[in-house]
């Protein structure tokens, strides 16, 4: 399901036939670097990724992480970009990542900046916050361009780094 258009890119629901890109993606090195290993070695695990995560979290709560696509002729991925509700955090936060190869052409300001305006718009929410990696400068300079302003470091549950909290509030 499509859930937000840009003039480059479509965002939409993942499913399991995007088992191979997702393998591709939580294994790019700067996916482990940055957002750590989570273990997704063959097909059958990026499916299961998709279904316990994204599609669970669809079904709870109507948004998630969603497929990022250039709107070319085969849509090739590029990455994900969406809204989660973590248990940790108490806002729900936007997420992101894109393969390297298409990392630095602006797709995740374009994509980022969208799900913004989508989860202030239409999904009414008055805050979002955003979480990274305290080295993670390519993410909080993105951040910082959509908007979010750096409010403080954490430390979430089971994850004893400390990550950057930033935020946005919505009038």
């Amino acid at each position: 399901m499509k859930v937000i258009e840009t003039e480059r890119l479509i965002l939409r629901w993942l499913t399991p036939d995007d088992a191979a890109f997702i393998l591709e993606l939580l294994n790019d090195p700067s996916w482990i670097r940055f957002i750590g290993d989570r273990g997704v070695r063959t097909l059958e695990d990026a499916r299961n990724y998709i279904v316990t995560g994204p599609m669970e979290m669809y079904s709870r709560l109507g948004f998630g992480l969603y497929m990022t696509e250039l709107k070319d002729a085969v849509r090739t991925p590029i990455g994900i970009c969406g809204l989660i509700k973590r248990d940790t955090l108490e806002d729900v936060d936007l997420g992101f990542a894109f393969l390297s190869r298409f990392q630095t052409k602006g797709y995740g300001f374009e994509a980022a900046s969208s799900t913004l305006v989508y989860g202030r718009e239409q999904l009414g929410l008055k805050r979002i916050v955003a979480i990274t990696s305290e080295d993670n400068d390519g993410s909080s300079r993105l951040l910082e361009k959509v908007g979010m302003k750096f409010e403080e470091m954490i430390v979430l549950a089971h994850d004893p780094e400390e990550l950057k909290l930033f935020g946005v509030d919505f009038k």
